[in-house]
């Protein structure tokens, strides 16, 4: 079993910044992929931004290619997103995910978590 737990959502003004950390605990070294979903009410959870663990290999949707950052530390125990230039858009419930053990790091655009986090609520006003 892996647990994840999400901090440092906010509300923040459009252009502002903000950074998510998620720490994992229990079973991480199965951990193959890493990531950041996020869900506004009656939509689809939608992957943001992915790592592979393995060679830190990352994904992010269109939405926010170069607005933010996925990092991780050299284990599998803390993933961060820096958040910058964030527009109303953004705003959302944000979920930490982990995929263990499987072959995640050819699709990590397409991860599908098996873990998940509680959730971080995202609010940008303009």
């Amino acid at each position: 079993q892996v647990q994840l737990a999400e901090s440092g959502g906010g509300s923040v003004q459009a252009g502002g910044s903000l950074r998510l950390s998620c720490v994992a605990s229990g079973s991480t070294g199965r951990i193959d992929c890493m990531g950041w979903f996020r869900q506004v009410p009656g939509m689809q959870r939608e992957g943001i931004a992915t790592t592979y663990i393995g060679s830190g290999s990352t994904y992010y949707a269109d939405s926010v290619k170069g607005r933010f950052t996925i990092s991780r530390d050299n284990g599998r125990t803390t993933l961060t997103l820096q958040m910058n230039s964030l527009k109303p858009e953004d705003t959302a419930t944000y979920y930490c995910a982990a995929e263990t053990a499987s072959f995640c790091q050819y699709r990590i655009a397409s991860m599908r978590p098996n873990f998940w986090g509680q959730g971080t609520q995202v609010t940008v006003s303009s």
